[in-house]
Parts: C-alpha cells; structure tokens; sequence
C-alpha cells in the first residue's frame, strides 16, 4: 500500500475527536486492507511490532532533528528554531520538506507501508560502531521519500507521537464493525484475542474471515507477555463485601511492583505489567522459581517486594524502584536492595490456560505448587471468610507489615488481563494518592537554575489519549541522589529527553513519566484543563512499572470529589 493512503487516514482520524465517527473511518479502511498489509495495524498504534515485542524504535529528539535537516537542506538550528515555534517536530518536517519539494519540483511520492516498515525494523537492531550514522541514513532516506504529509506521520511515529486519538479500544470496535456489524459478542471475544496474543495483525487475520469460532485458536502463549489485570477501588471491607459477595478471599495488596513470570521447560522470563522484560534485572528470581516453583510451564501474577537483609522488614516501593531500570552492576544492587516474590495468581498450568478457571480453583493450585521460602518466594498472604471481624484484623497485620492494604477477590471468577475489574479491589488507609503523568514543567532560578523544578501533573480525559491538567508539584522531590526517594537529577534526566516544546521558562513533556502523588484534598479550578487543582500535592515515587492507561481517570478524579463531600 502507497504510504500515502496511511497518512491520509491518520489524518481523517486526527481531524475529530469523536469517537464513533474515528470507528467509522478506521473500520472502512481496515475492510479493504489486504491481508499481506496486515503490519499496517502495528503502525495504527505507533508500533512496528505487536506489543509484546521487546524491540522498540527508540529515536531520540536529536536525532529526528538532524535527519529532517539532512532532508529538507536547512541547518539543525534552523529545525530547532522551528521547533520552539511549533512544538512538534512531526509539522517541522511537514513545513521544511514541503519547502524544500516546491524549490526543487519533486515528483509525487511513491513511498509505500512495506518501506516504511523495513527502514524502522532496521533501527533497533542496529548496535555498534557508527550505528547513529546508519539510522540516520534510515531516517533520512524516507524523509527524502516522503511527501510533507507523510514526513509528518514518519516523524511522529519515530517520535511515539502520532496525535491521532485512537487506542486498541478504538480499533477493536473498529475491527467489530469491519467484520462483525459491531456486535457485541463479538466484540468481546475480539478484545479477548487482542488480551491473549497482544498482536493486532493476527487478530486482524482471524477478524477478516468473518467467523468468530476462528478466534479459538488464539490463546495463551507461554513466553510471550500478557497484560495484568487491575483492581478497583473501595472505601472500607464492608463496601468490598457487597461488591464481591461473601464469602470472598482477602490478601495483602504488597507495597511493590508487578511482576509476570513465565516458564516453559527450564526457560524463564520475567515481565513487568507494562510488558518489560526485567529477567536480567532479577537473576535471583530465576533462581528461586527454578527451585521452589513446580512444575514445566507455566504464568504467574506476583507481586515483588523489597526487605531490609538485617531487620527482615519490608521496605516501601519506591526503596526498590530503582531496581526495574536497573541494566547494570546487577549483583551489586541485587544485595543491597533484594526481593521477595509473592505469587497470588495463575493463568497458566503444564500446557493448559486457566484463564477462565474460576479463582477458587487457581488460587488452591498456587499453593500446592510453591515451596514456601519467605524472603525469597512464597503465596500470597491469604484469608477466606465472610467475617467483618477477621477481615478487619487481616486488614491491620498488613498495614503492621508494612504493606499498602487488602485485595477482595470474588472466588468464582475469571482472570481478565488488562481489565480494571469489579471483583477483584483494593482497600487502603484514607490517605489520598494518585497515579498521574507529568506533562509540563518550568525551569527553576537560583540553586535549581538549569533543573526543570516545577511539574504539571495531569489525569486520563474522557477522550482516548487525553491528558487533562490538576495541579503542578515541587515538593517530595530530593536535592541529592544518595537520599532516599526521587531526586531533581533523576527526574530531570528522564523528563530532558521527553520536552516537545518550550516557550521561555515553561516546557511542554511528552507524556510518559507516571508519579506517585499524595495530596490534601481536590479543589476546582478554572487553572487547569481538569477543572480540577489538587492542594498540596508531594510526589512519593516514580512507577516506571505503570502504563499510561493506569493513570488516575477523571472519572476517578470526580468520583473523590464527591467522597469529600460526603466525609
């Protein structure tokens, strides 16, 4: 297919911000894509492989600067300058390539999708001696291809940064109405297929035979990973009680992170619930599976969490954090900060998925299975009752062990991965916290002159790929590495590579740096975007663990808006 089809499209799906006239367009094209332009659906998602592809484009700002000026024949300061202007380095290779195409009267393009995806597959497995050279011929070799438009998406897709407001929902629907007359059936099952493989392109195939007995063969696949399912939020145990009836299982919500562990024969891979592979980062938790976990194959849903090596008290998350992006001096920082795995369910057992096992029957497995090892990996600490009183005194030894709280779970149901769930929910102390992702920031004066030191934080909008404005932050953030939390430096070196655009001291940021914020209350506020400004905000801790899609909704936002009122 010429590339130019594809960017008219992204256009179409940019030019509006309703959601069912997005599915109407995107279902029409996805009717008439062939087969063999199935990799079109990874691009629909920015991607260049399905999810659960480790390989990523990863193309610095510089970069992308450098090959639309090889491009376009203006000076790299020329596309910086054009940049501030603009705030997008996709609309400066649009400006700049459709000059340099009237001056120099250059034929229509005839650059295709197949192209495309060949130039940006060779980019992550480039390595080496001169390897930013060769991915800036890459680069410029489409550039010089493409027409404005089209420099316009492939920079945006280098970038991670299509703006067109589409996510795998409004495909799923969209691949419902192409081959399904939006049914909701099977619109169900599409989206369990999606949840299953994480490969757009395969469930493009199966939808495009038009019969939903085809989606059977999509199913679990040991090795490859798998979106974690969520839990929901309540205010008390009794609340929890009539959400997920009686009697129910009650464990510790561990105070860490994520962690999905697949085994096939004696193979391992560890996965964060952002879909990392974090096997390197945790030799030792190989080496505790390998031993205390029977059986050939199988998934796991854990929880890690950090101790103190001499008190044997577990520590907080953010003690740990560091450990998730953590590629080098591995054994060092394996003593200094270890783990204890907490296992609290299973998806898959000796070649048989247990997706739809219902929970009762899963958790018993996990627990036949693990050779309970405390400080190394053990089953989930665990209660089933119908009674408030236990439940409660369940509910005070976790918080006393230093974890965050309960999970209810109902015991006849399923496992639904990348679900928020209703029978499955988290209860914790009143003390107000939020996930949100940074997306602004001001540089500082004086000792910070030079750090980016005032942040904007913003929830999930109503609208996919909408970032909402509650409030800016500068507290809970340390002067100096060596203490304890998150640091000025740390945060700036992330956030650095992330600005989109500056207009004197304020800087716009890409979103993707998700914080842990604790707050007093939400206020309203004409001030931001929300409608919403949170009072003394403190950032607690990065989660580099987290997705976009887990951030605090403005549903949710609004949903403790109306519990302060009622308090």
């Amino acid at each position: 297919m010429l590339y130019s089809k594809l960017a008219e499209l992204y256009e179409n799906l940019g030019n509006t911000t309703k959601r069912l006239e997005k599915i109407e367009i995107l279902s029409k094209f996805l009717e008439y894509l062939s087969e063999k332009d199935k990799d079109i659906l990874y691009l629909l998602n920015g991607e260049i492989y399905p999810t659960y592809d480790e390989r990523k484009i990863g193309i610095s700002n510089q970069l992308v600067i450098k090959a639309i000026s090889k491009a376009s024949g203006n000076s790299p300061d020329k596309v910086v300058q054009e940049w501030k202007k603009i705030g997008d380095l996709g609309k400066v290779a649009e400006k700049l390539i459709n000059t340099k195409k009237q001056s120099t009267l250059f034929l229509k393009s005839h650059l295709t999708t197949d192209k495309v995806i060949e130039n940006l597959r060779k980019l992550p497995e480039l390595e080496g001696e001169g390897t930013i050279e060769k991915k800036l011929i890459l680069i410029t070799e489409l550039l010089i291809s493409a027409s404005p438009i089209e420099a316009l998406y492939i920079v945006r897709t280098l970038l991670g940064d299509l703006r067109i407001g589409i996510q795998e929902s409004t495909i799923r629907e969209s691949l419902a109405k192409a081959f399904f007359n939006s049914d909701k059936e099977s619109s169900k099952i599409i989206q369990e297929a999606i949840d299953h493989s994480n490969d757009l392109a395969k469930v493009f195939l199966i939808s495009k035979k038009g019969k939903i007995s085809e989606f059977d063969k999509i199913g679990l696949e040991v090795g490859k990973p798998i979106k974690a399912m969520l839990a929901q939020k309540v205010k008390n145990i009794e609340e929890g009680f009539k959400a997920v009836g009686k009697p129910c299982a009650i464990e510790y919500k561990y105070d860490g992170f994520r962690l999905i562990i697949h085994k096939k024969d004696s193979k391992i891979k560890l996965f964060t619930r952002k879909l990392e592979n974090v096997t390197k980062q945790f030799p030792e938790a190989v080496e505790y599976i390998q031993k205390y976990v029977r059986g050939e194959s199988f998934i796991l849903d854990s929880e890690a969490i950090g101790y103190n090596k001499k008190t044997k008290e577990y520590t907080p998350f953010q003690a740990i954090s560091q450990r998730i992006r953590r590629k080098y001096n591995i054994e060092k920082i394996r003593e200094e900060l270890p783990i204890e795995i907490n296992v609290f369910d299973i998806l898959y057992y000796n070649g048989k998925s247990l997706i739809k096992e219902p929970f009762e029957k899963r958790t018993q497995l996990i627990r036949k299975i693990i050779k309970e090892t405390p400080y190394k990996i053990v089953s989930s600490k665990q209660i089933i009752t119908d009674d408030l009183n236990k439940a409660e005194e369940f509910y005070k030894k976790a918080l006393k062990d230093n974890q965050e709280g309960i999970m209810m779970k109902n015991l006849s149901t399923a496992y639904q991965p990348g679900n928020r769930v209703g029978h499955m929910l988290k209860v914790k102390p009143s003390e107000k916290d939020l996930d949100l992702v940074i997306t602004g920031a001001e540089y500082g004066t004086g000792k910070r002159s030079g750090w980016l030191s005032s942040f904007i934080l913003s929830c999930m909008g109503k609208e996919e790929q909408e970032f909402l404005e509650i409030g800016r932050v500068g507290t809970g953030i340390k002067e100096k590495d060596e203490q304890e939390g998150v640091s000025f430096n740390e945060l700036n070196d992330l956030l650095k590579p992330l600005i989109i655009k500056e207009q004197g001291k304020d800087v716009k940021i890409k979103p993707k740096i998700i914080v842990a914020v604790t707050y007093q209350e939400i206020q309203e506020s004409p001030n931001y975007s929300s409608g919403w400004a949170l009072r003394f905000p403190r950032i607690t801790s990065l989660r580099p663990d987290k997705h976009l899609s887990e951030i605090a909704s403005l549903q949710e936002i609004e949903k403790e808006v109306k519990g302060q009122k009622s308090n």
